[in-house]
């Protein structure tokens, strides 16, 4: 097992910012206490009128919130003086979004004098597990999942990132939202639907497990959206009972498809490790799944507490303490990354 302490013998408070998209999270994590100062403000009521995020008026909102929220943690710890560097998040995301942390980030690490990194985000996912007590053992399978991505990834060490497949079209999260949208549901739509499968125990429709009766470790949402469409179409108008089922059963779908793939993976790759992160890595269901496919294949399930399963600063944090630690730093001004692939980090 690795752990913080094994990359370096020097501590540090390191400053997290994390802007890539509807939720401005800064923390402070101190890699000798594991201490973990946070704030994290959702902007999802101001985005659900429009029926998503809209990406110029999350930006003017990190512009608002961040340094008030800094400010609340700053009090907490002591003072900015006892910030030894800073990490951000560099990408991918909205590029407005990030440009507003990268800029706050680079802004304070000049005036402090203090080293500063920008982090990706989905590496900040893929390690949040590893701020629990109990840290995945290397090496493991990591399930991406979230409103933007999907992604099964082969970690050998930290920074050593291999994907192993990932969406051919909508992300799982994605899909999750605009099936929502079909059956009338409010967003965020993911988490709405969830609720609405669990109000019943069973479903008369079988949604297809796409991708499953191939071989390879890709994943397609776009047809079971498509299925859903037809369903919502062809029963006309719909009642509660048959929203819930048509929920359930897309949830059932999307569940055992990346419990399919993950077992898949496990097997490949011949590791005993498996890690899920992400938004909807939060989703009780699939981490039942899963935890029941990791005992039957003789393997372990590892995943983030629930507060650091959506985007948070304390991940940006946390991962960029253990590359700051290695003497990794922003050398000069980069730009944001709107696209950025894990496969072409530096191991740490």
């Amino acid at each position: 097992m690795q752990d913080l302490d094994q990359f370096s013998p020097v501590f540090m408070k390191v400053l997290g910012i994390e802007t890539s998209c509807d939720e401005t999270g800064i923390a402070v994590y101190d890699s000798a206490s594991g201490s973990i100062w946070q704030r994290l403000y959702s902007q999802i009521e101001k985005h659900r009128e429009y029926g998503g995020v809209v990406p110029e008026l999350a930006s003017r909102d990190h512009v608002v919130k961040a340094a008030p929220m800094l400010e609340e943690i700053l009090a907490e710890i002591g003072s900015i003086d006892d910030i030894d560097a800073i990490a951000y998040t560099r990408g991918p995301g909205l590029i407005g979004a990030l440009m507003v942390g990268a800029n706050l980030a680079r802004g304070l690490a000049w005036a402090l004098d203090r080293p500063v990194l920008g982090v990706h985000h989905m590496e900040g996912h893929l390690l949040a597990p590893m701020l629990a007590d109990e840290k995945p053992e290397l090496p493991f399978v990591a399930l991406l999942v979230s409103g933007g991505h999907t992604l099964l990834v082969d970690v050998r060490t930290l920074g050593d990132y291999r994907i192993l497949g990932e969406t051919l079209d909508d992300a799982v999260g994605e899909a999750f939202d605009k099936t929502a949208k079909l059956l009338g549901l409010p967003y965020p739509g993911g988490p709405e639907l969830a609720q609405l499968a669990d109000s019943v125990s069973q479903s008369r429709f079988d949604f297809p497990r796409p991708m499953t009766t191939r071989p390879g470790l890709e994943f397609s949402f776009s047809g079971l959206k498509t299925a859903a469409l037809n369903i919502v179409r062809k029963h006309q108008p719909l009642d509660d009972a048959l929203r819930a089922e048509i929920a359930h059963a897309f949830q059932r779908a999307v569940v055992d498809t990346l419990k399919i793939k993950c077992r898949r993976a496990l097997t490949e790759t011949g590791y005993r490790n498996l890690v899920i992160a992400g938004g909807v890595g939060a989703n009780r269901h699939l981490r039942e799944a899963l935890g029941k496919m990791t005992r039957a294949h003789n393997a372990r399930l590892y995943f983030p507490a629930l507060e650091y399963c959506t985007d948070n600063g304390a991940m940006i944090a946390y991962a960029g303490a253990l590359r700051l630690l290695q003497g990794q730093q922003d050398i000069e001004v980069s730009d944001v990354l709107p696209r950025w692939s894990l496969e072409s980090l530096s191991v740490i």
